[in-house]
């Protein structure tokens, strides 16, 4: 089974795009889209940015530095889709493993046996030859026994601010696409819990023939919709990724409210053939995108009350006081 390299969609373009979400996302993308320029696979680009992140200790909502489980164990999940071939790997629960998406890649290139979880997926990644790590630092300790005294129940563990799941999705040249999602899940979550991250269809879905999707928030709630499906078929209906994340987020939102009583925190990105992209949420919600002849932006995102989502650049004020936050004493 061959990478996104084989080609299987009309191209008459030599456009490439990237976006991915949060401002943590940043150096990933500045990484991967340095690859896309030079004429790189798509699956290089989605690995390569996921894997910056996920070596990053400053970001406590994904690999080395993360927050635990209740327990004080380290458990991540991670999902790599091929566009091209729609092959999908992912793990779910895997520990001490530095990159757990290089891990879900590997596994997207088998048949049977491409989701492992748990003890499964953390003796298939060492077996294999993957990194190994003691995931758990010195400050993220001390941020985990700062949380167990104020989180008492599953139900009050939540989502970070500003960081959560890194997903993206990647265009190359070629007309390739490829998406990944990595995460290590919400702030002391029960042991064994397992999100919308590593799930296709929920946290994450891509078609080279349409275009491709990825969630970031409250996993429980996306899985109810299965909202990257949704928002990949909607564009495959006509819709660009604005509207098609608009129509999925908004609507899905209203449902869960009016059926479930509440709904927890969610946002999409999409990115079509073409290299256009298209976000929605319903909180505030920063993301990165990179496309050929253009600079690397991050943005942020708000529902604009309406329906629809108001889109402006970040401003310098609230990048200060991001990089500040990173390295704020612990409280």
């Amino acid at each position: 089974m061959s990478d996104s390299s084989s080609q299987i969609v009309s191209h008459d373009q030599s456009t490439w795009a990237s976006i991915a979400t949060w401002r943590m996302a940043y150096e990933g993308i500045v990484k991967s889209s340095s690859g896309l320029e030079e004429g790189g696979q798509a699956g290089d680009a989605v690995e390569a940015l996921i894997r910056e992140v996920e070596a990053n200790p400053d970001y406590t909502s994904v690999g080395y530095g993360a927050l635990p489980n209740r327990e004080g164990e380290m458990e991540m999940d991670a999902a790599f889709m091929d566009g091209n071939s729609m092959a999908m790997g992912a793990v779910a629960g895997i520990q001490h493993v530095l990159h757990p998406i290089s891990v879900a890649r590997q596994l997207s290139r088998r048949h049977t046996s491409s989701f492992l979880v748990g003890q499964g997926a953390t003796r298939y990644a060492q077996v294999s030859g993957f990194e190994m790590r003691n995931m758990l630092t010195d400050r993220a300790r001390e941020r985990w026994e700062l949380e167990a005294a104020k989180t008492t129940t599953p139900e009050s563990a939540g989502p970070y601010r500003g960081h959560d799941t890194v997903g993206t999705i990647s265009l190359d040249a070629h007309g390739s696409m490829a998406a990944g999602t990595s995460t290590s899940g919400l702030f002391m979550k029960e042991p064994g819990r397992v999100g919308d991250s590593p799930l296709p269809g929920s946290g994450f879905y891509v078609d080279s023939a349409i275009g491709g999707a990825a969630a970031t928030g409250l996993g429980e709630d996306i899985m109810k919709g299965c909202l990257s499906y949704r928002i990949v078929a909607l564009m495959g209906s006509g819709l660009s990724p604005q509207e098609a994340c608009d129509s999925a987020v908004y609507e899905f939102d209203d449902l869960l409210r009016n059926r479930y009583g509440k709904v927890g925190e969610i946002s999409m990105i999409a990115l079509n053939k073409r290299g256009e992209w298209g976000v929605a949420t319903n909180v505030e919600f920063t993301f990165c995108t990179a496309r050929k002849g253009e600079q690397i932006r991050i943005l942020m995102a708000n529902p604009d009350g309406k329906g629809g989502t108001r889109i402006e650049p970040v401003t310098k004020e609230w990048l200060q006081e991001y990089e500040r936050s990173l390295k704020a004493p612990l409280k």
